[in-house]
């Protein structure tokens, strides 16, 4: 990705207040759309990315709207380019790239964004799945992998800032994975 981008993300607690959030928000501001959608538990997840300026404006036109329906939500300007192949599914892993893994949960779809993005800044890992509230109670988790020292870095990273939002599950290095653990992940 050649542009650096803002991503933005907002979970809700109601699925109709959900869509006329996302509907307030792409009115207010230049942004695209990458998820909207219900998640598990009867919540709302929408995910936009843009210009910092219009990512910031469009969330604090959701969170207006959102009032007390609003669970989390946030604005990561310079999200990490790994971010978006791994929040999309479309990251292929080759085998001369698996190293150790790295899984961290989160009890929230948003959380788990940040959590992501500040692995992928903290150390040489590769992002290769987001997963954010769907067919997991709506809870979210991401899988990295590389070098053990770099897995390590990168849970820790991840760790703490779910830790800092109160919504870390669990944080797992494993060493050397068997590799059918790749093979399959959601």
């Amino acid at each position: 990705m050649a542009t650096v981008r803002t991503i933005g993300a907002l979970e809700l607690s109601s699925i109709g207040i959900g869509y006329k959030v996302q509907d307030e928000l792409l009115k207010a501001a230049d942004v695209e759309l990458l998820i909207a959608r219900t998640i598990c538990s009867g919540k709302y997840l929408i995910i936009i990315c843009g210009s910092v300026s219009d990512v910031k404006s469009a969330i604090s036109a959701g969170e207006r709207i959102a009032e007390d329906a609003l669970i989390d939500q946030l604005v990561i300007p310079s999200v990490h380019e790994s971010v978006f192949p791994a929040l999309g599914q479309s990251v292929v892993l080759p085998d001369e790239q698996i190293g150790a893994l790295g899984v961290v949960e989160t009890f929230g779809g948003v959380s788990i964004i940040a959590a992501a993005d500040a692995a992928a800044k903290a150390a040489r890992v590769t992002l290769f799945r987001i997963h954010v509230a769907m067919a997991i109670g709506g809870k979210g988790f991401c899988l990295m992998t590389g070098q053990i020292a770099d897995v390590q870095a990168g849970v820790s990273a991840a760790s703490e800032v779910a830790r800092q939002r109160g919504l870390l599950t669990s944080s797992v290095v494993i060493p050397r994975p068997q590799p059918e653990i790749f093979n399959e992940y959601i």
